[in-house]
């Protein structure tokens, strides 16, 4: 198949190279605006056939409905689309001002009342080519990817394994240098993740600076017993007398009875909230603690809720998200969203001792620009909570996948699944027209 790719400055200009060289009867398979002009991809009727059946003799060729000929003059109507029995449509009108989607070439002609008009299963079936032929493409640029710059092409297969995003890998191997061996290329990778990752270091460990901190995110993130472990930490350094333990979680069973059973172990008292006017007043009692920890009611990140929680809390409240290393990043981009706002100090990385790669979580952390405060890697209190550790961090994130292992990507995948997020190997690397 002979997919090409045309770019001029004007859609019209572009549509006047693809009649140049493919003909008439060439076929639109996708357009889209890019720096200084437009973009189309297309390819020649005849070699339709490669990626598309021939129906049954009782139908015509399904392309032919999307099918447009050139006029051979710029200013001239361009030809209606074929007609089938199925789908009976209207001359296409000229447009002068055509507007660049990733639509059939029919929408740079059609009027908006004639495009609502098409049916859906034609732009499905155009979807679904369009598909096949960016597949088909990133099939090919993988493969040239793997045979020019062989580090760089195994350095995104290992980050995809291991659980970075696209986005994320995309961004970093762009200014991957050529000249590195696959181990150079690697502690390349880790000294820019590492330089990009922002973290809380000792001289800055809020237990020691003090103030009033909320611990949010949604259920069954840690939050009751990370909360403990804050609390234990400081009491070791501050004493128990400086230390004060709110409950706002009066809606699961057992949850101001736990933190109770925490705070008489450690010697603090817990007071327990049922809403903004009774917070403001014990945060006003509280006042001459060095540190307040409040520990919020989980509910999902797509809870009407969490925007009320958020707003409930002062300017002199900061906040620390929950985020548990088990989760998915997409789940965790979600929490992030909803929880993100001007107050919020950084976040608590929970579950590491149960997730199999940090590689996600600290994807989305990095992302979102995030600062980590603490690591939480078990149930015990205080001891399983600690400053993070960048180098450990780092390495359980970079762990490669075993060969063995049925979440590695094979052969083609990687390049697929880049080209899912229409960034193709070849473009961090500057590969255009």
């Amino acid at each position: 198949m002979n997919v090409r790719k045309f770019i001029a400055a004007t859609a019209r200009e572009a549509l006047h190279k693809v009649k140049e060289l493919l003909g008439p009867d060439a076929i639109i398979l996708s357009n889209r605006t890019i720096p200084g002009g437009v973009e189309i991809m297309a390819v020649a009727s005849v070699d339709m056939e490669m990626i598309v059946p021939k129906p049954a003799k009782e139908k015509p060729p399904l392309h032919d409905d999307y099918t447009v000929r050139l006029s051979t003059s710029l200013n001239q109507t361009p030809s209606p689309v074929k007609q089938n029995s199925a789908t009976q449509l209207p001359p296409l009108a000229p447009r002068p001002a055509p507007q660049i989607e990733r639509e059939p070439v029919s929408s740079f002609f059609a009027s908006p009342a004639q495009a609502e008009i098409i049916p859906a299963e034609v732009l499905d079936e155009i979807r679904s080519l369009r598909k096949i032929v960016e597949q088909h493409l990133a099939g090919a640029a993988w493969d040239e990817s793997a045979r020019s710059e062989p580090v760089k092409t195994e350095m995104l297969r290992q980050m995809l394994d291991s659980g970075f995003s696209p986005q994320f890998t995309r961004e970093l191997l762009a200014d991957l240098p050529k000249e590195l061996s696959a181990v150079k290329a690697l502690a390349w990778i880790k000294e820019k993740t590492d330089h990009s990752l922002l973290t809380l270091g000792p001289e800055d460990d809020i237990v020691d600076r003090g103030g009033v901190y909320a611990l949010v995110g949604p259920t069954g993130v840690g939050k009751t017993t990370t909360t403990a472990k804050l609390a234990a930490r400081c009491v070791l350094r501050h004493g128990a007398s400086k230390v004060a333990l709110v409950t706002m979680d009066g809606y699961r069973i057992g949850a101001y009875e736990q933190l109770r059973i925490y705070g008489r172990i450690l010697g603090v008292s817990v007071y327990l909230v049922k809403d903004a006017e009774e917070l403001k007043q014990t945060l006003q009692d509280l006042q001459h603690k060095h540190m307040v920890l409040i520990d919020t009611m989980g509910m999902s990140q797509r809870d009407r809720m969490v925007e009320e929680q958020v707003a409930m809390f002062g300017s002199n409240i900061k906040r620390l998200l929950l985020l548990p290393a088990t989760s998915r990043g997409d789940t965790l981009d979600d929490v992030v969203r909803s929880y993100m706002g001007t107050d919020l100090a950084g976040c608590i990385l929970s579950k590491v001792d149960e997730a199999a790669s940090l590689a996600s979580a600290l994807d989305v952390i990095l992302r979102n620009g995030l600062r980590l405060h603490y690591v939480s890697n078990g149930q015990r209190v205080p001891e399983d909570l600690h400053l993070p550790n960048r180098p450990y961090l780092l390495h359980r994130a970079f762990k490669d996948v075993p060969e063995v292992s049925a979440h590695r990507l094979d052969g083609l995948e990687p390049g697929l699944m880049m080209s899912s997020t229409t960034a193709l190997m070849t473009a961090s690397g500057g590969a255009r027209g």
